[in-house]
């Protein structure tokens, strides 16, 4: 299992619109094959960066999702939502593997 760790610069001014924009994704990544644990916006502290953890089995099954995803109608709607709107500014991806077990589990 994967985890995929996206970090966002988002547009401070735009922030209602990068929580809809993880409303929207909490609908189609899970229909499209990824375990999506959340969308994470500023709160305090920066209010320029932005999260979002999911699950993936494989990088295969990471591709199969990719293309799932672009093909699905709220997907769709939600790429040219933020292409028009630009409120992210950059977005960097990390898959990570766990590393330890919880404590008190093997």
């Amino acid at each position: 299992m994967l985890t995929c760790i996206i970090q966002y610069q988002i547009d401070p001014a735009k922030k209602a619109q990068f929580e809809t924009y993880a409303r929207n994704w909490g609908q189609a990544i899970p229909r499209n094959g990824a375990e999506l644990i959340g969308y994470y916006a500023p709160h305090e502290g920066s209010s320029t960066l932005a999260y979002r953890i999911y699950n993936i089995p494989s990088l295969a099954a990471y591709e199969t999702y990719r293309t799932r995803l672009a093909a699905d109608p709220l997907g769709q709607e939600n790429y040219a939502f933020a292409q028009r709107e630009k409120f992210i500014l950059r977005e960097e991806r990390t898959f990570l593997r766990l590393a330890s077990a919880p404590h008190g589990s093997g």
